[in-house]
């Protein structure tokens, strides 16, 4: 009966010798690590903020602050995590290839999402239009409604919505309506030929001159530009407020119609002369 007493002690001392012998070896190691893991964090996060901070200067949407903080607060706080681990004797070359060849599948599985979230981010920091501003892009146009992470929604000038993708806005041209406060219109209209230049001249600058919403700095430009096969063509060129654009084109053009026909000015349409001769 002695026996197994004697094995089961010698067992339990053994145990406590090796426990030692693993604490004094890698005691100081583990408490390092410890330590550092909880610096680390706490760096992580005081960067993240940071960011976060310089985002709010630069007047980044505040949707996208919140996502591009927590993606850098993960990131940060997976570096840490994976150098603690590291450090104290982990073998981490199998974890991170695992991980490398997961996050290939997934970012080629998602590429198409990615480059659209990579365009947003963009188009939010240069801001090369904004929410309210008329825009025209990938074939479409009209007044942007949302920006969003992956797309930008557009409301067109019949009230239809498009949503276009933000890969390609951000890589593609953009016509840009609102930048500027004011626009300049133009306008060709045709006379027949026989008719005065000079009166459907002075006829046009009295429209504009009784119209307040054109600008008389810069100065609106009336001149004959071309001699077509059916019509003499004058070209009229005058600035308004961009707010005022789409009203006055359609005024000018009603107004310009009504003087003429009034004043006698022939407003001609094509049309081809067949002359038949008779063979005896």
């Amino acid at each position: 009966m002695m026996k197994p007493l004697l094995n089961s002690q010698f067992s339990l001392e053994s145990l406590l010798e090796s426990a030692g012998s693993l604490i004094a070896s890698y005691g100081i190691r583990f408490i390092t690590a410890v330590v550092l893991l909880i610096i680390g964090l706490w760096l992580a996060g005081k960067i993240s903020r940071m960011f976060y901070s310089s985002l709010e200067k630069r007047e980044i949407n505040p949707s996208l602050r919140g996502f591009l903080k927590s993606i850098v607060s993960a990131l940060l706080k997976i570096l840490v995590v994976v150098s603690i681990l590291t450090y104290a004797g982990v073998p981490m070359t199998s974890f991170i290839a695992i991980l490398g060849a997961a996050g290939l599948a997934v970012g080629l599985a998602l590429s198409g999402t990615l480059q659209n979230f990579a365009g947003g981010v963009l188009i939010l920091i240069i801001k090369p239009f904004k929410v309210g501003d008329f825009i025209e892009a990938q074939g479409f146009m009209g007044t942007v409604m949302d920006i969003q992470i992956f797309n930008t929604v557009l409301q067109t000038p019949d009230n239809i919505i498009i949503t276009i993708p933000n890969g390609g806005l951000s890589t593609g041209a953009v016509t840009n309506y609102s930048v500027k406060d004011t626009r300049r219109a133009q306008w060709v209209f045709g006379i027949a030929y026989g008719d005065s230049f000079q009166k459907a001249q002075k006829i046009l600058k009295q429209i504009l001159d009784q119209d307040p919403r054109v600008l008389k700095d810069p100065a609106p430009m009336i001149f004959l530009s071309e001699l077509n096969d059916s019509s003499v063509d004058i070209t009229v060129r005058a600035w308004a407020k961009s707010s005022d654009f789409w009203p006055l084109n359609f005024a000018i053009h009603e107004k310009v119609y009504d003087a003429f026909n009034r004043e006698g000015i022939n407003i001609p349409f094509p049309q081809m002369d067949v002359h038949l001769s008779k063979q005896q």
